[in-house]
């Protein structure tokens, strides 16, 4: 199991979090799974930017991202060369230190 350590966020998960993961799971779902309820509102389908994360450490065990989601990720607020969509990053066999942006471009949250 990798783990996953999630900087704290003053709404999503204000104490941070540590969880462990799957490899071949994504960010996303990890999260979502365990009660870190990044939002998410095209489904996980790499149509929107609301489940950006920046990847503060073991950025380079992911694989790279594909032209759609570096379109997507020119969109996203905060964006750093370590982001990511955590619908589409993969977990790998590194663990990852990851964190969630305190703004996205989404005007509401629709909470899932």
């Amino acid at each position: 199991m990798t783990k996953l350590i999630f900087l704290p966020h003053e709404e999503i998960c204000p104490e941070g979090a540590m969880i462990a993961a799957e490899p071949g799971v994504s960010i996303c779902d990890a999260a979502l799974g365990n009660g870190i309820e990044i939002e998410h509102a095209c489904e996980k389908s790499c149509a929107c930017t609301t489940c950006h994360v920046i990847i503060r450490e073991g950025f380079d065990s992911l694989e790279e991202a594909d032209e759609t989601e570096e379109d997507l990720l020119d969109k996203a607020w905060g964006l750093e060369p370590e982001s990511r969509l955590s619908c589409q990053a993969l977990v790998g066999d590194e663990d990852l230190v990851i964190e969630i942006p305190k703004y996205t471009i989404n005007m509401v949250s629709e909470q899932h």
